[in-house]
């Protein structure tokens, strides 16, 4: 696994973790608010009409109603990224790494605009009768790159899994098992039993159980956020400062954070700014090309409602409820991942620690005596933190005695570690829940939205993948993929959850740089959209009020 893990960072490092690719993210946005005049400001209130059905025609053509499309779409966004991906960047990059996530999401509001415009264009009519689009639609129609097409599309299948089954079904588990106890296996195969009766009906069935979760599931994120940040209200204002203070310097060492610089906290931010809100990724035009209507660019419009849902209203709320509760930089008692766990000497500095730099990584036996490490001059890092109380346990849960070996700082011994380390990821997020009003009761409020928020992901991923799979091979093909894709959601609630973020951010860099350089390509095309479509628009509500330029 530890290989896997390795592959898998190395390759992710020439990818979604590059600095470049955060600059094409954030380029591509900014070019389309200038070049369409700032679009999620002009016309946001225009969008929540829309969404509202407002402006529906009876000649409106699709599988389903704006609004269906829309809460489809939020359901794939709104997910662990919202728990688990903000608690993973601020643990990574400090406080500031939130800032560059709402940045993310206030030009990728445009960004969104555009893909879901150009794809709902070019979208197609399948065997079945159903509607079919995404952006290797206009890839393969409007640029006559059937090659490009195919690439988004295998990337989009494999991204089903890396994005949408294994992340969300992980987080669900682990957040279960911690809270209460519950076999991941078990609890893996019953929600796969669930999805599998849902996803046969194909999007309809989809949007009809998206429409229901999406807002309960906000009400209770909500009510639970509140509460915790009712209960440490005097560090509230102090979060909120310190998420603005550091942007460019970069966030000292404080408590168990060994601090981030400035590079650090931008890549990051912006990262799981877009595995959170996936503007730019080309995976919500999907959904939303299955929308009723005869304007592609009013569905562009309702689309960039969805990164000010997920990330400047839902992800801004779990970044203050981490600092204001002060759980991101305290250590706290915890069972170890293995591929977050290694072992250094000493000597080994917080900046080495994390930039993983094996110039002090141990390489020997270290001696064990009942539970407790007794070999001198090392130290045992998890979760870019110094762990302390540190027990070792062995295969069946006893202390262990005996001597552990260590290869290049990793533990090739099948034992376990415990102790106390900073948290990230869902973990970290249900610790500062337990901070609040309901005390350790608001712990348990995290594995249930997890349950909601990342089963609603899947289930929209579920669609992306068979729409996929439909431009790559037919109609025919797509029961086998829901089965496959139903299995790997079940496996995935008890794989290593370093490795299955680590996929991730690979997967998610394989979508968006095809989608991204479409796009700009595009970009002539996408501003005559918005002037026929608001030229439709005064021909048919003439007493309805529009922007007055294009």
């Amino acid at each position: 696994m530890q290989q896997i893990a390795d592959f898998l960072t190395t390759i992710d490092s020439y990818l979604g973790s590059a600095q470049w690719f955060v600059y094409l993210l954030l380029g591509t946005g900014l070019f389309f608010t200038v070049y369409l005049k700032f679009p999620q400001i002009r016309y946001f209130r225009h969008a929540i009409r829309v969404a509202k059905g407002k402006y529906d025609l009876a000649d409106d053509k699709g599988d389903t109603s704006h609004f269906g499309a829309l809460s489809t779409a939020l359901s794939g966004t709104v997910g662990t990224g919202n728990i688990a991906g903000v608690a993973l960047a601020i643990h990574l990059g400090g406080p500031s790494a939130l800032f560059w996530m709402l940045m993310t999401a206030l030009l990728g509001m445009t960004t969104k605009m555009v893909e879901v415009t150009l794809s709902h264009r070019y979208r197609e009519v399948t065997a079945d009768g159903t509607f079919a689009g995404g952006p290797m639609y206009y890839m393969k129609n409007r640029l006559k790159m059937r090659w490009l097409a195919v690439v988004f599309a295998v990337a989009a299948i494999i991204s089903s899994f890396g994005t949408g089954s294994l992340p969300q079904i992980n987080s669900i588990a682990n957040a279960f098992e911690a809270a209460f106890g519950f076999n991941k296996v078990l609890l893996g195969v019953i929600l796969a039993s669930i999805m599998a009766l849902i996803i046969i009906g194909g999007i309809k069935r989809i949007a009809e159980v998206t429409k229901r979760l999406v807002p309960i599931m906000a009400i209770i994120y909500v009510v639970g956020g509140l509460a915790v940040l009712a209960g440490n209200y005097e560090n509230i204002l102090p979060s909120i400062a310190s998420i603005f203070s550091d942007v460019f310097s970069g966030t000292a060492a404080t408590g168990g954070f060994l601090g981030a610089g400035f590079a650090w906290a931008f890549n990051r931010g912006v990262n799981r700014g877009l595995f959170s809100n996936e503007a730019g990724q080309g995976s919500a035009p999907i959904a939303h090309a299955a929308a009723k209507t005869n304007e592609p660019a009013s569905e562009g419009i309702v689309a960039l409602l969805e990164p000010f849902i997920d990330t400047v209203i839902i992800c801004f709320m779990t970044g203050v409820i981490l600092l204001s509760s002060g759980v991101w930089h305290d250590k706290v008692e915890n069972t170890f991942q293995k591929a977050d766990t290694y072992v250094y000497t000493s000597t080994v500095s917080g900046e080495e620690v994390l930039t993983n730099s094996q110039s002090h990584a141990y390489t020997g036996i270290l001696d064990v005596t009942a539970g407790t490490i007794t070999t001198k001059g090392i130290a045992v890092i998890h979760n870019r933190s110094f762990a302390q109380d540190v027990v070792v346990r062995d295969e069946a849960g006893k202390p262990f005695s005996g001597a552990l070996n260590i290869s290049g700082g990793k533990i090739v011994d099948e034992v376990s570690l415990s102790g106390k380390s900073l948290l990230h990821s869902a973990p970290l997020t249900t610790e500062a829940f337990g901070r609040g009003l309901f005390g350790t009761l608001g712990r348990f409020i995290i594995p249930l939205c997890l349950l909601l928020f990342a089963f609603s992901t899947a289930l929209a991923w579920s669609y992306y993948g068979d729409r996929s799979i439909t431009f790559l091979l037919g109609t025919r093909w797509v029961m086998p993929f829901r089965i496959i894709y139903v299995v790997g959601f079940a496996c995935g609630a008890f794989v290593d959850t370093t490795i299955v973020w680590i996929l991730s951010g690979v997967t998610i860099a394989l979508m968006t740089i095809p989608n991204l350089f479409g796009i700009l390509i595009l970009h002539r095309d996408m501003r005559k959209e918005l002037k026929q479509y608001w030229e439709d628009f005064r021909r048919d509500f003439p007493n309805e009020k529009a922007p007055k330029r294009w």
